[in-house]
Protein backbone atom coordinates (compact mmCIF):
# COMPACT_ATOMS: atom_id res chain seq x y z
CA UNK A 1 0.00 0.00 0.00
CA UNK A 2 1.41 3.80 -0.96
CA UNK A 3 1.66 6.13 1.57
CA UNK A 4 -0.52 9.08 1.58
CA UNK A 5 1.18 12.61 0.33
CA UNK A 6 1.39 15.03 3.24
CA UNK A 7 0.50 18.65 2.64
CA UNK A 8 4.58 19.60 2.97
CA UNK A 9 5.24 16.62 0.35
CA UNK A 10 2.58 18.01 -2.12
CA UNK A 11 3.96 21.62 -1.21
CA UNK A 12 7.31 19.85 -2.02
CA UNK A 13 6.31 18.57 -5.32
CA UNK A 14 5.07 22.13 -6.26
CA UNK A 15 7.84 23.78 -5.72
CA UNK A 16 10.15 21.54 -7.40
CA UNK A 17 7.79 20.69 -10.83
CA UNK A 18 8.18 25.01 -10.80
CA UNK A 19 12.09 24.92 -10.69
CA UNK A 20 11.93 21.91 -12.89
CA UNK A 21 9.55 24.31 -15.22
CA UNK A 22 11.98 27.15 -15.03
CA UNK A 23 14.91 24.91 -16.13
CA UNK A 24 13.55 24.45 -19.28
CA UNK A 25 12.13 27.49 -20.20
CA UNK A 26 15.86 29.39 -19.46
CA UNK A 27 17.41 26.01 -21.94
CA UNK A 28 19.29 25.09 -18.85
CA UNK A 29 17.33 21.65 -19.96
CA UNK A 30 17.18 21.16 -23.48
CA UNK A 31 14.81 18.94 -25.54
CA UNK A 32 15.76 15.46 -25.06
CA UNK A 33 17.71 15.27 -22.12
CA UNK A 34 17.56 12.38 -19.59
CA UNK A 35 16.23 13.50 -16.06
CA UNK A 36 18.44 11.32 -13.59
CA UNK A 37 15.94 10.39 -10.79
CA UNK A 38 19.55 10.49 -8.45
CA UNK A 39 20.43 13.46 -9.82
CA UNK A 40 17.89 15.67 -10.26
CA UNK A 41 16.54 14.85 -6.59
CA UNK A 42 19.97 15.56 -5.12
CA UNK A 43 19.76 19.21 -7.13
CA UNK A 44 16.55 20.25 -5.73
CA UNK A 45 17.02 18.67 -2.21
CA UNK A 46 13.94 16.65 -2.44
CA UNK A 47 13.15 12.45 -2.26
CA UNK A 48 12.72 10.59 -5.10
CA UNK A 49 9.17 9.69 -4.70
CA UNK A 50 8.34 14.13 -4.44
CA UNK A 51 10.51 13.91 -7.67
CA UNK A 52 7.92 11.75 -9.09
CA UNK A 53 5.00 13.60 -8.84
CA UNK A 54 6.70 16.60 -10.26
CA UNK A 55 7.06 14.47 -13.25
CA UNK A 56 4.12 13.45 -13.51
CA UNK A 57 2.92 17.15 -12.99
CA UNK A 58 5.26 17.94 -16.07
CA UNK A 59 4.37 15.17 -18.00
CA UNK A 60 0.92 15.95 -18.07
CA UNK A 61 2.06 19.50 -19.34
CA UNK A 62 3.65 17.72 -22.11
CA UNK A 63 7.14 19.41 -20.85
CA UNK A 64 8.50 16.03 -20.16
CA UNK A 65 7.58 11.90 -21.59
CA UNK A 66 8.13 9.18 -19.68
CA UNK A 67 9.76 6.31 -21.59
CA UNK A 68 9.38 2.69 -20.43
CA UNK A 69 12.28 0.88 -18.91
CA UNK A 70 14.10 3.74 -20.45
CA UNK A 71 13.32 6.42 -17.77
CA UNK A 72 11.83 10.62 -17.99
CA UNK A 73 13.07 12.91 -20.78
CA UNK A 74 12.70 16.54 -21.47
CA UNK A 75 10.11 16.34 -24.59
CA UNK A 76 11.53 17.05 -28.06
CA UNK A 77 8.31 19.16 -29.54
CA UNK A 78 6.49 17.61 -33.02
CA UNK A 79 5.22 19.70 -36.20
CA UNK A 80 1.47 18.67 -33.75
CA UNK A 81 3.11 20.47 -30.88
CA UNK A 82 4.06 23.65 -32.65
CA UNK A 83 0.69 23.92 -34.39
CA UNK A 84 -1.01 23.42 -30.79
CA UNK A 85 1.18 26.45 -29.20
CA UNK A 86 0.93 28.88 -31.51
CA UNK A 87 -2.89 28.17 -32.00
CA UNK A 88 -2.98 29.20 -28.08
CA UNK A 89 -1.13 31.88 -28.75
CA UNK A 90 -2.70 33.69 -31.10
CA UNK A 91 -6.20 33.37 -28.74
CA UNK A 92 -4.29 34.17 -25.35
CA UNK A 93 -2.22 36.80 -26.83
CA UNK A 94 -4.49 38.61 -29.26
CA UNK A 95 -7.35 39.10 -26.48
CA UNK A 96 -5.15 40.38 -24.00
CA UNK A 97 -3.82 43.23 -26.59
CA UNK A 98 -7.97 43.66 -27.55
CA UNK A 99 -9.12 43.51 -23.53
CA UNK A 100 -6.27 43.98 -21.45
CA UNK A 101 -5.83 47.21 -19.62
CA UNK A 102 -2.86 49.02 -21.51
CA UNK A 103 -2.18 51.64 -19.37
CA UNK A 104 1.35 53.24 -19.14
CA UNK A 105 3.24 51.63 -16.91
CA UNK A 106 2.45 48.30 -18.88
CA UNK A 107 3.49 50.26 -22.49
CA UNK A 108 6.96 51.37 -20.32
CA UNK A 109 7.56 47.80 -19.27
CA UNK A 110 6.87 46.71 -23.13
CA UNK A 111 8.92 50.06 -24.53
CA UNK A 112 11.97 48.71 -22.35
CA UNK A 113 11.51 45.17 -23.62
CA UNK A 114 11.88 46.42 -27.20
CA UNK A 115 14.51 48.35 -27.12
CA UNK A 116 16.43 45.63 -24.73
CA UNK A 117 16.01 43.19 -27.76
CA UNK A 118 17.24 46.16 -30.84
CA UNK A 119 19.96 46.64 -28.70
CA UNK A 120 20.93 42.88 -28.48
CA UNK A 121 20.11 42.50 -31.72
CA UNK A 122 22.43 45.15 -33.16
CA UNK A 123 24.95 43.28 -30.77
CA UNK A 124 24.15 40.05 -32.11
CA UNK A 125 23.25 38.89 -28.41
CA UNK A 126 21.03 36.08 -29.71
CA UNK A 127 20.53 34.94 -25.93
CA UNK A 128 19.09 37.91 -25.24
CA UNK A 129 16.93 38.93 -27.86
CA UNK A 130 15.02 35.76 -26.99
CA UNK A 131 14.94 36.34 -23.94
CA UNK A 132 13.54 39.97 -24.49
CA UNK A 133 11.00 38.36 -27.31
CA UNK A 134 9.69 35.92 -24.50
CA UNK A 135 9.27 38.80 -21.63
CA UNK A 136 7.34 40.70 -24.13
CA UNK A 137 4.64 38.16 -25.05
CA UNK A 138 4.71 37.51 -21.16
CA UNK A 139 3.83 40.83 -20.60
CA UNK A 140 1.29 41.77 -23.33
CA UNK A 141 -0.69 38.55 -21.78
CA UNK A 142 -0.17 39.98 -18.05
CA UNK A 143 -2.22 43.43 -19.47
CA UNK A 144 -5.87 41.57 -18.14
CA UNK A 145 -4.35 41.10 -14.56
CA UNK A 146 -5.32 37.72 -14.46
CA UNK A 147 -2.85 35.33 -12.30
CA UNK A 148 -4.70 32.05 -14.00
CA UNK A 149 -3.97 33.36 -17.80
CA UNK A 150 -0.67 34.36 -16.35
CA UNK A 151 0.04 30.88 -15.30
CA UNK A 152 -0.49 29.66 -18.27
CA UNK A 153 1.42 31.16 -21.02
CA UNK A 154 4.38 30.38 -18.25
CA UNK A 155 3.24 27.36 -18.58
CA UNK A 156 2.83 27.85 -22.97
CA UNK A 157 6.25 29.79 -22.87
CA UNK A 158 8.06 27.00 -21.13
CA UNK A 159 7.39 24.70 -23.96
CA UNK A 160 7.87 27.05 -26.55
CA UNK A 161 11.79 27.31 -25.32
CA UNK A 162 11.98 23.75 -26.26
CA UNK A 163 11.00 24.48 -30.02
CA UNK A 164 13.33 27.33 -30.37
CA UNK A 165 16.01 25.22 -29.80
CA UNK A 166 15.62 24.02 -33.53
CA UNK A 167 15.98 27.26 -34.52
CA UNK A 168 19.57 27.32 -32.76
CA UNK A 169 21.38 27.83 -36.20
CA UNK A 170 19.51 31.14 -37.68
CA UNK A 171 20.68 33.66 -35.53
CA UNK A 172 18.03 36.07 -37.14
CA UNK A 173 15.04 34.25 -36.38
CA UNK A 174 14.64 36.04 -33.09
CA UNK A 175 16.26 39.71 -34.60
CA UNK A 176 12.95 38.85 -37.23
CA UNK A 177 10.86 38.73 -34.20
CA UNK A 178 12.09 41.70 -32.31
CA UNK A 179 11.41 44.12 -35.03
CA UNK A 180 7.65 42.90 -35.37
CA UNK A 181 7.23 43.44 -31.43
CA UNK A 182 8.33 47.03 -32.12
CA UNK A 183 5.35 47.17 -34.61
CA UNK A 184 3.13 45.90 -32.34
CA UNK A 185 4.46 48.37 -29.59
CA UNK A 186 4.10 51.48 -31.97
CA UNK A 187 0.60 50.14 -32.50
CA UNK A 188 -0.55 50.24 -29.09
CA UNK A 189 1.14 53.48 -27.86
CA UNK A 190 -0.88 54.86 -30.92
CA UNK A 191 -4.08 53.35 -29.52
CA UNK A 192 -4.90 51.43 -32.33
CA UNK A 193 -5.12 47.92 -30.29
CA UNK A 194 -7.01 46.06 -33.01
CA UNK A 195 -4.50 46.94 -35.36
CA UNK A 196 -2.08 45.79 -32.67
CA UNK A 197 -3.46 42.25 -32.55
CA UNK A 198 -3.48 41.94 -36.31
CA UNK A 199 -0.42 42.72 -36.22
CA UNK A 200 0.67 40.18 -33.42
CA UNK A 201 -1.34 37.42 -34.89
CA UNK A 202 0.30 37.70 -38.07
CA UNK A 203 3.56 37.69 -36.47
CA UNK A 204 2.69 34.28 -34.26
CA UNK A 205 1.31 32.55 -37.74
CA UNK A 206 4.81 34.05 -39.56
CA UNK A 207 6.96 32.44 -36.59
CA UNK A 208 4.83 29.25 -36.83
CA UNK A 209 5.50 28.95 -40.15
CA UNK A 210 8.80 29.68 -40.17
CA UNK A 211 9.61 26.38 -37.01
CA UNK A 212 7.05 24.31 -39.17
CA UNK A 213 9.34 24.75 -41.99
CA UNK A 214 12.43 23.62 -39.98
CA UNK A 215 10.95 20.46 -38.92
CA UNK A 216 10.04 19.71 -42.67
Amino acid sequence: MSTPQTHDDAQASVHAATRLRAMISDGELPPGAKLSEESVARTLGISRNTLRESFTTLAAETLVVRIPHRGVFVTEPSAADVRDLYAARRIIESGAVLWGEMDDALLGRLREIVCAALDAKRTGDVAVMADANQDFHRTLVSAPGSASLLSGMDRVLARMRLVFHMMAEDPQFHARYAVRNAEVLAALEDGAGERAAQLLRDSLTAARDELLHRLG
